[in-house]
């Protein structure tokens, strides 16, 4: 049933925070005329006269592009007061978030624009019902409000000519990390992830960008929210219900593929850190439980690390998605998840072997001197700090594992290259 009530609101949501994400950044700067469009349906479809673009801080030339939008359409009496005698107005202003993540959330951006601090509020009531100044609202992201003129000039069927069944249309992504051809590409739904790597992407490369065919080992989808993806899953196609089946989330569009060189471990840190960063810290599960998670995979990675760890970071995990209050802090523990499941053995790897296969983790480094390659010339040893390296003058020298900090003097006093492992 349609809100009733004489003052509703209209809100695009532009605050693209996620790692790697720049799809609603380049509609805003490249075609800001039909993101105002799609907004200014909108509203007429609900009955609003005001609506609001939320932009991230971080995007400083879609603000002045979105903003040159409005001053042309205010000029050409599209937006204002009285549009064209119809009786209807409708303004529309930039609202500059200050780049916190959690203000992607609805209600959390809805309190931003209201002048509060940017934190979510338990639901319901939604914002369709009170929203911003407790008004019926409306909120949409960018790429969605930017396709509802298209839909509206070609018809719903040419737009579901495009996707599954479920899912129609098309969907953008940011295609980034170890693929030879970066960027945004815009598939409709239903494309395989293999078209999506190998073809479009031009293949998975390795550290020094060279294409290797062999190389593929996962890929992360839907930012810190989403999951990983492996070989088996290469063939699946995307679309919504797809990806929530296999563990992942269409998200944000964001597509990290990684080779066989990346430590999933490694991974899962960095968007753990990233949305423990990014908590806004108004529940207890959220705030303290990322920040255990971080801790407890540091663990793993400094190799400290035991079973029971193991077991309590699955544990804080299950209870980090269940009982977060919305849901930053409910698909935080998303990557991590995932990739337990699908990279358990190198998890153990880690705890029980004291070992990353990939060398990425620097405590964990395999770290020897290549017979082929020392000369025999004292030098790393003379630099060790702690005494680690030994051997005689001109003859292959030796590192004791158990002395070795893995510090890198070693490393960076070698001239002939032989030092590996780091």
């Amino acid at each position: 049933m349609q809100e009733k009530g004489p003052k509703k609101y209209v809100i695009c949501n532009g605050d693209e925070g996620d790692p790697g994400a720049f799809m609603d950044r380049s509609l805003m700067e490249g075609n800001p005329h039909r993101v105002l469009e799609g907004m200014m349906i909108a509203a007429r479809g609900i009955g609003a006269d005001e609506a609001y673009v939320y932009v991230r801080l971080e995007y400083p030339l879609a603000i002045r592009r979105m903003s040159k939008a409005i001053q042309d359409a205010l000029e050409a009496g599209i937006l204002g007061e009285n549009i064209f005698g119809s009786g209807h107005s409708m303004y529309i202003h930039i609202m500059e978030g200050a780049g916190a993540f959690v203000c992607g959330e609805e209600t959390a951006l809805i309190a931003s624009i209201e002048g509060k601090r940017g934190m979510p509020k338990p639901k319901p009531p939604f914002p369709a019902q009170k929203g911003l100044f407790g008004k019926p609202t409306v909120i949409n992201n960018v790429e969605t409000l930017a396709a509802v003129p298209l839909i509206i000039r070609n018809g719903a069927s040419w737009f579901s000519q495009y996707g599954t069944e479920k899912s129609k249309g098309t969907k953008t992504f940011a295609l980034t990390g170890h693929v030879a051809n970066t960027g945004l590409i815009e598939v409709p739904f239903g494309t395989t992830l293999r078209e999506i790597v190998y073809n479009i992407g031009g293949g998975v490369t390795d550290n020094e960008g060279n294409i290797t065919q062999e190389g593929f080992k996962a890929v992360q989808i839907g930012g810190p929210s989403g999951g990983c993806l492996t070989e088996e899953h290469l063939d699946i196609e995307i679309d919504y219900d797809n990806l929530i089946r296999n563990g992942a989330m269409v998200g944000s569009g964001g597509m990290v593929v990684m080779n066989k060189q990346s430590c999933m471990i490694q991974i899962a840190r960095f968007f753990m850190n990233f949305t423990q960063n990014e908590s806004c810290g108004k529940c207890v599960p959220c705030r303290e439980g990322t920040k255990q998670m971080l801790a407890l995979l540091d663990e793993i990675i400094d190799g400290t690390a035991t079973e029971e760890s193991f077991e309590l970071l699955q544990e804080v995990a299950n209870v980090v998605r269940k009982a977060s209050l919305c849901g930053l802090g409910k698909t935080a523990p998303s990557p991590v998840i995932s990739t337990i499941e699908r990279f358990r053995s190198e998890y153990l790897e880690h705890i029980q072997k004291k070992r990353c296969a990939t060398n990425n983790c620097k405590a964990l480094a395999d770290i020897t001197i290549d017979a082929d390659k020392c000369t025999g010339c004292t030098a790393c040893a003379r630099k060790c700090p702690v005494g680690a390296i030994s051997g005689e003058k001109k003859q292959r020298h030796i590192i004791n594992p158990s002395q070795c900090t893995r510090c890198g003097v070693c490393l960076s006093t070698c001239k002939f290259g032989a030092i590996t492992g780091f």
